[in-house]
């Protein structure tokens, strides 16, 4: 009695003498595995366009493309493991198939149950190496996101904004810069607590991403502080995105516990880069604005569009 496979996957078995062919196909069947069979590589191909295949197990001697030539066109094009199988152990090496990209080499006369220990172990090592793949890109994820918010975080912001500025002289594109700061944030958190002060971060980004265009990249940069990249955006269009954040966070209600329903605002800087100037200049400029409407009463959104422009104020 064979054991059931815990691990779904489709097989195609490729082979030009029907007999091995079809028992192969036969026992993949009996240990669980869906499976497809055919007499040649160029069909095989076919069947590959068409369908998910986890496992090709191909005969070497086939009419027409061999097993090896088909393996290599597999590699190269699909996401898919290679067991190569064939009686000519003297003419065909382990090392040759796995050189053409093939995970396991069995020779026949086929023993059925090391043909299924050996796809066993593929399966196996190809399922821990897009587990492995997916912890990676889990962590290089988490390497530039704010884990509170989702927001990028400001690591990511300063990689960004330098691509950003490059493309911007490159094409002789403007580019604007906002910085956020949460109004009264810390009496907040101090009042009802850093759980709550979490929801109203956590609610601020949604709010702030949901106002962007898809070209707009937001940013966590720090505390209470946000900060939007703008790409191909001229003054007056920046204005009108940060007039719309302004006017979503006035109307959006927090209900601590044991506190009545809360409105709060956010000071916002506004300024464009200047062609040759530091990256460092740029952000300072866009914090000084902020920090400018915080000086001016909060709530505002504050405009220094170069270190010669007067600072005005639109509340």
């Amino acid at each position: 009695m064979i054991k059931q496979s815990k691990i779904d996957a489709t097989i195609l078995i490729v082979d030009d003498e029907p007999g091995i062919r079809n028992s192969v196909h036969e026992f993949i069947g009996m240990a669980g595995y869906k499976s497809f069979e055919t007499s040649s590589a160029e069909e095989a191909l076919e069947i590959l366009k068409t369908n998910t295949i986890h496992v090709v197990i191909t005969d070497i001697k086939l009419p027409g493309m061999n097993g090896l030539e088909l393996t290599d066109l597999i590699k190269n094009s699909y996401d898919t493991d290679v067991i190569v199988m064939t009686g000519y152990v003297g003419d065909y090496s382990y090392e040759e198939a796995i050189n053409k990209g093939a995970s396991d080499f069995v020779s026949k006369p086929i023993r059925f149950e090391e043909l299924l220990l050996r796809l066993r172990r593929v399966l196996r090592e190809r399922n821990i190496t897009k587990e492995r793949a997916l912890m990676l890109a889990r962590l290089q994820e988490l390497a530039i996101t704010d884990n509170l918010t989702t927001l990028y975080n400001s690591r990511c912001f300063y990689k960004q904004l330098d691509s950003e500025i490059d493309r911007s002289r490159r094409y002789n594109h403007p580019i604007t810069l906002m910085f956020m700061d949460i109004d009264h944030f810390k009496r907040y958190n101090d009042t009802y607590g850093h759980l709550e002060g979490d929801k109203v971060l956590s609610r601020f980004a949604q709010i702030i991403k949901s106002c962007l265009r898809k070209m707009d990249t937001a940013y966590r940069y720090g505390g209470e502080e946000f900060t939007v990249i703008l790409p191909e955006t001229s003054r007056g269009e920046v204005m009108t995105v940060a007039k719309r954040i302004m006017a979503a966070i006035e109307n959006e209600k927090f209900s601590p516990p044991s506190g009545k329903s809360i409105s709060m605002t956010i000071s916002i800087g506004v300024t464009e880069y200047c062609p040759g100037e530091r990256i460092s200049t740029f952000v300072q400029r866009a914090d000084k604005a902020m920090y400018l409407s915080k000086q001016r009463g909060r709530n505002q959104i504050s405009t220094i569009f170069s270190d010669k422009d007067s600072e005005s104020t639109d509340s």
